[in-house]
């Protein structure tokens, strides 16, 4: 399993209209095969964070779904970003 997360940054009064550029690729991951989980979300605490977390099945399956990665749109909001991937072997329901 490959887990994606981390966090974008956005300047807070673009976080919103950020965040609606990102409903279809929400949309598409989920509906993608070997997408396990795929959220963008608000930060609570902080207005300028943006939350991201995925699971995928395989790496096939995220390089299949990855393509060219975020539109011009997307990336001329962004500040800043930490995003990292991870490979996971064992899990456990809670």
């Amino acid at each position: 399993m490959i887990i994606v997360a981390g966090h974008l940054r956005v300047a807070a009064a673009d976080r919103e209209a950020y965040l609606a550029t990102c409903v279809a690729v929400v949309e598409l991951a989920r509906a993608a095969e070997g997408c396990l989980d795929y959220a963008l979300s608000a930060d609570v605490v902080d207005p300028e964070r943006i939350n991201v977390f995925e699971r995928w099945a395989s790496r096939a399956a995220l390089d299949a779904f990855r393509g060219d990665g975020a539109g011009d749109e997307q990336v001329a909001l962004l500040t800043g970003a930490d995003v990292r991937e991870f490979t996971a072997s064992d899990e456990t329901r809670l």
